[in-house]
């Protein structure tokens, strides 16, 4: 079976590459493709939150792996690809839940967004509480260590 996606919108920020730390000042525009509608972003603004589905555009099919220690530090744990947000996946397909700053006519302004200038976006969608996970969130013991600078 063959998946054929278009992007629907391009995030335009600062940043270039995509490196691992230091996504916290980032402020992105996200702009809508010229075939999508602008009333396809109408009353977004009720929403603080929004999920963003991207494409890892830059990764290369050559550099998918299926398990690996993240980030490649010896004192990770082996993990598989699906137990870590690598952007090196099988599928490339990025997804971040952002703060949503402002919305003025095809362009929202969000806060939070890990993609660089020029990511194209797959899907953008509201959070909403009924969504979210019920009880607690359990993560492995690494993980805090891993994103300690992540958002800084």
């Amino acid at each position: 079976m063959k998946i054929e996606l278009q992007p629907i919108a391009f995030v335009k920020n600062t940043r270039t590459q995509p490196t691992d730390d230091f996504w916290g000042s980032v402020i992105s525009e996200i702009e809508l493709e010229k075939g999508v509608p602008e009333e396809a972003l109408s009353n977004i603004d009720l929403f603080s939150h929004l999920e963003i589905i991207y494409s890892f555009n830059k990764s290369k099919p050559e550099d998918v792996v299926f398990s690996g220690r993240p980030r490649g530090n010896p004192l990770y744990p082996l993990m598989g690809i699906f137990a870590q947000r690598k952007k090196d996946r099988p599928n490339a397909i990025g997804l971040c839940t952002v703060e949503l700053i402002k919305h003025e006519g095809r362009i929202i302004t969000v806060k939070n967004l890990d993609a660089i200038d020029g990511t194209p976006v797959l899907d953008i969608k509201p959070v909403m509480k009924e969504f979210q996970p019920k009880g607690e969130i359990r993560q492995a013991e690494w993980v805090s260590d891993l994103m300690k600078d992540y958002w800084k």
